[in-house]
């Protein structure tokens, strides 16, 4: 019985081990994604808008969920409401956003999505897609056939992880 009793912990701590050992290894994958990802795309961003990388990101949260507080978007973008004050104040500048006072609480300050903002951002979207496509359009055909399901699962996973939060 001892023995048996042995045996299973020593397996289980095994597979403990190499589950370990699995998430280290996509953790540190998924963590060299968003830098390689970033740094080709917002260099294409970047000829074409004087947005920032953090302006498309309050951009396309203002787009997806409509009006929110400047906490609300801080929130949303793990970003301190300092922060977001100066991305938000430039995007009023370009005209892309506009504050609202809250009807119900004078205090919060709301911000929206300007028709200019959306077609802005519309345009940079369409952008960061035609020049990820072209990277693409470098691999080969079985590359595509490897990356073009494995790309959809991770997606499917990260989207699941992160609702849970």
């Amino acid at each position: 019985m001892l023995v048996i009793s042995y045996t299973f912990v020593t397996i289980t701590q095994n597979v403990l081990l190499m589950t370990k050992s699995r998430i280290d290894t996509i953790a540190e994958n998924l963590i060299a994604i968003h830098p390689l990802l970033y740094k080709s795309l917002s260099k294409q961003l970047r000829t074409k808008t004087s947005i920032t990388p953090g302006g498309m990101f309050v951009l396309g949260r203002l787009k997806r969920h409509g009006v929110l507080s400047m906490s609300d978007i801080g929130k949303c973008l793990s970003m301190p409401k300092p922060h977001v004050t100066v991305i938000v104040d430039k995007l009023i500048e370009e005209g892309f956003v506009e504050r609202m006072s809250d009807p119900n609480d004078r205090r919060i300050i709301n911000i929206s999505l300007t028709d200019k903002g959306l077609a802005n951002f519309e345009y940079f979207k369409l952008v960061i897609s035609e020049t990820l496509k072209s990277k693409l359009l470098l691999l080969s055909e079985g590359e595509l056939e490897i990356l073009s399901p494995a790309s959809q699962q991770v997606k499917d996973i990260l989207i699941s992880i992160l609702s849970k939060e």
